[in-house]
């Protein structure tokens, strides 16, 4: 929940031109609701796509006061919507049920669903993290066909690592990223495990991007923090 509608606009025109030339990576930034419309307006044309950071389980019109349908986001000009982001989770009630609900209806749509997961620290300390991600994963993806699988983005988003400076090392990454890949292909099949996209997510910043992508199994990013900022977005993808 960052910046007003002439601070995003600002930020994302900035951005335009410093990632003109990212043919290797594809560039998805992820305003807040009000500003999905203007944002997608100004940044047509360009290599620069939008998500929503959220989207409703509803797929249909009707009494869903405060709630913003799969549909309605298409219909402004995203391509994308995360789902079931470790805040979502853990401040506003986001489960693995919902994540699911959410996911088919950002699918149905012809979204490209960005689907969370990651464990607590203390979940980690207690050697519990592959369960905890195994777990969010087969709520998440249950139910999902090898189709729908060409369209999601699996992002491991280690909670601890969060916005508090604090990095998992690649190693540590990677071996979840592994874990998870794995899972997928006990789930959906080897050929959609070695496709599938996992983005590392956790205090990702310029001078961090390079030593996790240089890891077998990690695809790309989910920044937070480092993305406020035009340049220092730019510099990690420019450097994906």
């Amino acid at each position: 929940m960052y910046k007003l509608l002439g601070e995003a606009v600002e930020t994302a025109l900035a951005l335009k031109p410093l990632v003109a030339n990212a043919n290797h990576c594809e560039v998805v930034i992820a305003p807040v609701f009000v500003h999905l419309k203007t944002i997608a307006d100004r940044l047509e044309g360009s290599n620069v796509k939008i998500a929503a950071q959220n989207c409703s389980t509803e797929t249909k019109f009707g009494a869903h006061t405060g709630e913003v349908s799969a549909e309605m986001i298409k219909d402004v000009g995203a391509s994308h919507v995360i789902i079931g982001h470790s805040e979502r989770r853990q401040f506003y009630g986001e489960t693995n049920e919902s994540v699911n609900k959410k996911t088919k209806a950002a699918l149905s749509f012809g979204l490209t669903a960005m689907v969370c997961v990651g464990e607590m620290l203390a979940e980690r300390e207690a050697g519990n993290a592959e369960t905890r991600v195994k777990t969010q994963l087969g709520g998440a993806l249950g139910g999902l066909t090898v189709s729908d699988m060409e369209r999601i983005i699996i992002a491991y988003e280690p909670v601890w690592a969060i916005g508090t400076g604090k990095v998992a090392t690649p190693e540590q990454a990677q071996e979840m990223h592994g874990f998870i890949r794995r899972t997928v292909g006990e789930t959906h099949g080897e050929e959609i495990s070695r496709a599938v996209r996992i983005l590392y997510g956790g205090s990702v910043k310029p001078d961090n991007i390079a030593g996790l992508m240089k890891q077998t199994d990690i695809d790309g990013a989910l920044v937070g923090g480092a993305s406020l900022e035009a340049e220092s977005f730019a510099r990690i993808v420019n450097n994906i």
